[in-house]
């Protein structure tokens, strides 16, 4: 056993039965993340998770034990790490750092990637950027994808932050924010806090529509652990395949095998929690709030059958947003860069390249 999984044990022992003896400075953090996240609960991600999804096949054989970090995943572009702590604990963030294909236009694109996704599914967009002549900057957020995989009290404040101290570390004073899904919460919540940082904003297809903690009880951190802990194959396919509308293709049969071989490692007890915490960040740090305060130019976008409520929903944030644009791509799920790749980057080009006159600053490049 790792020493990441004997730390994870004793985590799941001290809040079982107390019986256990960590470090101090575990027993520290595992009880602060667990105090942090007893003022709300696991949610359903409103919007894509409202859909039944198709029935799932019987359990691969052939699937191995994964790495939580993603070792044995590949990434379309290089990925390098900035060293940093987090509540005593020293992590690091991954990410992808593109340069433009071809005659740079002094701009440059972050991409903020969803809950159940990491930075290596923005592949397809991050080509159709660069072409355009954007940097592009994909960080996979602390605890998810190639990054660290702390027991922290997870929130979007931190997430924030460390997009910031990462784009000042590349030297990027200004950048646009695409955020999916969970990251568009993030992003969100980035434009907010730092609007001189923020050229302009996308909050795509996002999740944490409406304020949870006044529509449903919280779920214990324990009773939820419990669950993500005795995740099945066919649980990780309806996860994923809920997403989409249009029909399941074999390309995304990846994403839920990734998600099952994570549950084969013996890592998983500790992700397990990790992925615990950072579901139930959904309930206790909304973005609802966040919406008004957003100065930046901004599009929300989505596909229209992101459950039923989805329309509604989206353009409530873009009217709260003051001047948001609001486009829904119609007849496709959560993950339109998946389903409608064309009408996905038609709408997003245009929105990057609208307004760009003397009137916006460029971006820093060092």
């Amino acid at each position: 056993m790792t020493n990441g999984s004997a730390f994870a044990t004793c985590a799941v022992d001290e809040v079982r039965s107390n019986q256990a003896k960590l470090s101090r400075v575990g027993v520290v953090w595992v009880v602060t993340c667990l105090l942090w996240c007893s003022m709300g609960q696991l949610t359903g991600h409103a919007g894509a998770q409202e859909r039944a999804a198709p029935q799932a096949p019987p359990t691969p054989t052939d699937v191995k034990p994964g790495s939580i970090t993603l070792d044995d995943v590949p990434y379309p572009y290089p990925v390098s790490y900035l060293p940093m702590t987090l509540y005593g604990q020293d992590v690091r963030l991954a990410y992808m750092d593109v340069a433009p294909d071809g005659q740079a236009n002094g701009r440059t694109v972050v991409l903020l990637h969803g809950m159940n996704f990491f930075g290596e599914y923005w592949a397809g967009t991050i080509d159709v950027l660069r072409k355009q002549g954007f940097r592009v900057v994909v960080p996979d957020q602390i605890g998810f994808g190639r990054s660290s995989k702390p027991i922290i009290p997870y929130n979007f404040n931190d997430m924030a932050l460390n997009t910031r101290k990462l784009l000042q570390h590349l030297g990027i004073s200004r950048a646009a924010i695409v955020g999916h899904s969970m990251g568009g919460m993030l992003t969100a919540r980035f434009a907010a806090s730092y609007p001189d940082m923020t050229e302009r904003a996308v909050i795509y297809n996002p999740i944490g529509l409406t304020d949870p903690r006044w529509e449903r009880p919280w779920r214990s951190t324990e009773e939820a652990y419990k669950t993500t802990l005795g995740l099945t194959y066919q649980q990780a396919y309806q996860g994923i395949a809920r997403y989409f509308v249009t029909g399941w293709k074999p390309e995304y049969e990846k994403y839920v095998r990734i998600h099952y071989a994570w549950t084969l490692s013996g890592d998983w007890p500790r992700f397990a929690m990790v992925r615990t915490l950072v579901q139930q960040m959904v309930y206790v740090d909304p973005v609802v709030y966040d919406w008004a305060h957003i100065k930046v130019k901004t599009l929300v976008l989505g596909g229209d059958k992101d459950g039923a409520n989805f329309p509604e929903r989206a353009k409530h944030i873009a009217d709260t947003i003051p001047g948001a644009e609001l486009v829904l791509i119609p007849g496709i799920g959560h993950v339109p860069h998946f389903e409608a790749p064309d009408l996905f980057y038609k709408a997003l080009l245009k929105f990057l390249n609208s307004d760009t006159g003397s009137s916006q600053k460029p971006a820093t490049n060092h």
